[in-house]
């Protein structure tokens, strides 16, 4: 697929996309310390591209599993702010009634599921994708998982039975180098992902996850092939955290990567590298840019206030929405 076909109205959502995924979670840095959000948080900051460049090329009927690490994902397929906030504040008005917190969020208007339970999302999104399967519906299923989750047995069981049974199903690996604390080459052979689990019957690839023009366009052949029962493709979107594993502080004090490490990855940032294509391209003006931030910057405020003067779930409600 030519980039060039990518129109300048594409480009701007994509690159709207980037900035407000990055802006909510900026928000999220900033206030976390008031402790409003009881929750653990697992922020998307530095790989925005990966959930962005996948869930633009998606239709609104096609659903998907995330992560931990799934407020990119939320807010990529249009997930409410006003919601997103309540629902890491522990609110009743919170997507999930306050129950979920930031690693559940989960919300049916938008086919967006996640856990934070390591790879059990992977057939989750198999099983949906066998029943648009045998419902006869031209709906595809995306799991996203992390370099870690291809660990995990299920994982394995999950990519043999899509590739039997031909669905439609896109594995899309979110590697960002680490497992918590464990980097990559402590906990796998020095081969990378995408050579390692190919077979003649499964398509797989490598392209550089912060580039999101390059996910989406990659993507959407990818959905094509999937929409005409080829069968499973298993990306894999070379990415990085910038802030912690969990929690939104800076960790290269903690002895597991260094600090010019970090820093040459933001270098490579995403939402930079997108915002240079869209001047270049006059799609937008840089003070157009500092425009769009400043509004979307008071729309996070308004929606985290917001939030704060949202009632509590109320104590003979506790187990309700629980299972």
């Amino acid at each position: 697929m030519i980039m060039g076909v990518i129109s300048k109205k594409t480009m701007k959502e994509l690159f709207t996309g980037l900035l407000k995924i990055r802006i909510v979670e900026t928000k999220v840095v900033e206030v976390y310390q008031e402790k409003m959000m009881r929750t653990p948080t697992h922020l998307s900051i530095g790989q925005e591209a990966v959930a962005v460049g996948v869930c633009y090329a998606l239709k609104k009927e096609d659903q998907v599993f995330a992560s931990h690490r799934c407020h990119a994902e939320f807010l990529a397929r249009g997930g409410r702010w006003d919601e997103f906030f309540a629902e890491l504040c522990g609110r009743e008005t919170g997507i999930c009634k306050g129950r979920a917190g930031s690693a559940h969020l989960t919300d049916c208007e938008i086919n967006v599921c996640s856990s934070p339970i390591l790879g059990s999302m992977i057939p989750v999104a198999v099983g949906a994708a066998l029943s648009f399967r045998m419902d006869r519906k031209n709906n595809v299923a995306v799991a996203f998982l992390g370099d870690a989750a291809i660990e995990e047995g299920v994982f394995s069981e999950s990519l043999n039975f899509a590739v039997l049974k031909k669905l439609p199903v896109l594995f899309i690996c979110e590697n960002n180098l680490y497992s918590t604390h464990s980097p990559l080459k402590v906990r796998q052979p020095l081969s990378p992902i995408f050579k390692r689990i190919r077979t003649p019957e499964l398509k797989t690839l490598q392209i550089d996850g912060n580039d999101v023009l390059k996910v989406y366009e990659t993507v959407r052949e990818a959905l094509a092939g999937c929409r005409k029962g080829q069968g499973p493709v298993f990306i894999e979107c070379l990415t990085y955290r910038i802030r912690e594993h969990v929690g939104t502080l800076m960790d290269y004090d903690r002895g597991y990567r260094s600090k010019k490490e970090v820093e040459a990855w933001m270098k490579k940032c995403p939402l930079k590298k997108m915002e240079r294509i869209i001047i270049k391209k006059d799609i937008l003006s840089k003070p157009e840019i500092e425009r769009l931030s400043r509004e979307l910057g008071q729309e996070a405020e308004s929606s985290y206030r917001k939030a704060l003067n949202s009632p509590w779930p109320k104590k003979e409600t506790l187990l309700d929405h629980v299972y």
